[in-house]
């Protein structure tokens, strides 16, 4: 039985002309600045997405860390929103490892936050208040992608109030994918961003940190100490390379089976959140469990959670998409 993994665009494996490209790769140690396949990565992407300088790194975790500890000091603070994976899903990293404080705020249905309460959140320059210093904002948001006039509107906010912007684009590509855009479109509006190469990209290892050329200095500094440095990493920054040049006009296909996915289960009568990119959100409630199992046993793997999260990828096509469907149709007659 083959299986058709859902639960995240994170689970894919290398395709042969990505694992090719890896044998292929010539190798040096990347610490001592030496590997000619990392510093191809780095530059590549950095000239590409507008900036001076980038840094590989193994976890996009790991790349957001480093991004808000490069523009925060101790005793510093972030505003983000509650769903940001910078935020919730992170460990807590900012606050444990940089003594940031997070300021977070509630996210919009559409995936933004609201400026105005932005501004409110702004601390006052006074020594009772942690230092705001920072807006991070996330593209694609739990698979909705910010408007371009958005970010330019956070973009001049940010530069009245002298905030530095940060950018976690785990889901960059899908979200230039689905506005039509360069994604130069996107991050030209950011000081720093963070692209992940291991989700809808499909590459096995690593994300890439851009920014200035003293931000990224700071940031390779702060890798070391966090035990992020890697020696021969050219094997894994030639999978990066290989998706960026070859994989990211496919995203439309997760899109399209996704629409596909969604559209289908609002038809057997299922509580379907609009599908915008490659994610559909399904509310199942107490069956969660249930239908978690009984999808196992027809090869097809999900999370167990009441706002069902389901993710396509290059690993998942239009047919096994119709076989993820008669699933739901066979346990909704139950």
């Amino acid at each position: 039985m083959t299986v058709i993994d859902l639960r995240s665009d994170t689970v894919t494996q290398p395709t042969a002309g990505m694992r090719q490209a890896m044998a292929n790769a010539p190798l040096g140690d990347d610490v001592y600045g030496e590997d000619p396949t990392v510093n191809k990565l780095e530059s590549w992407l950095a000239e590409r997405l507008g900036f001076a300088a980038a840094l590989f790194v193994p976890t996009g975790t790991m790349s957001n860390l480093l991004g808000l500890m490069a523009h925060c000091e101790r005793g510093d603070e972030y505003i983000v929103g509650q769903q940001a994976h910078t935020y919730k899903y992170e460990g807590g990293g900012a606050a444990v490892l940089g003594s940031i404080q997070p300021q977070p705020l509630d996210n919009q249905p559409d995936g933004s936050l609201d400026l105005d309460q932005v501004l409110s959140a702004i601390k006052a320059d006074d020594f009772h208040f942690a230092r705001t210093r920072l807006l991070a904002l996330e593209n694609t948001m739990q698979g909705k992608v910010l408007p371009l006039d958005y970010l330019a509107a956070a973009r001049r906010l940010t530069h009245e109030k002298g905030l530095s912007l940060h950018l976690d684009g785990a889901r960059l590509y899908n979200a230039a994918v689905k506005l039509g855009v360069d994604a130069r479109e996107i991050t030209r509006h950011f000081d720093s961003v963070s692209v992940c190469l291991s989700k809808g990209l499909g590459a096995p290892v690593g994300s890439v940190l851009c920014g200035s050329h003293a931000f990224i200095a700071k940031a390779r500094r702060l890798r070391k100490m966090v035990g992020g440095g890697m020696r021969q990493a050219g094997l894994l920054a030639a999978a990066g390379l290989y998706a960026l040049e070859h994989q990211v006009a496919r995203l439309a296909e997760d899109h399209g089976n996704a629409a596909l996915l969604g559209q289908s289960l609002v038809e057997l009568g299922f509580e379907v959140e609009p599908v915008h990119t490659n994610m559909v959100y399904v509310q199942i409630g107490e069956r969660a469990e249930r239908l978690r199992a009984f999808c196992a046993e027809r090869g097809i793997v999900l999370s167990a959670a009441p706002r069902l999260r389901m993710v396509t990828h290059l690993d998942v096509n239009a047919a096994q998409i119709q076989q993820v469907v008669a699933a739901f149709a066979e346990f909704g007659s139950r």
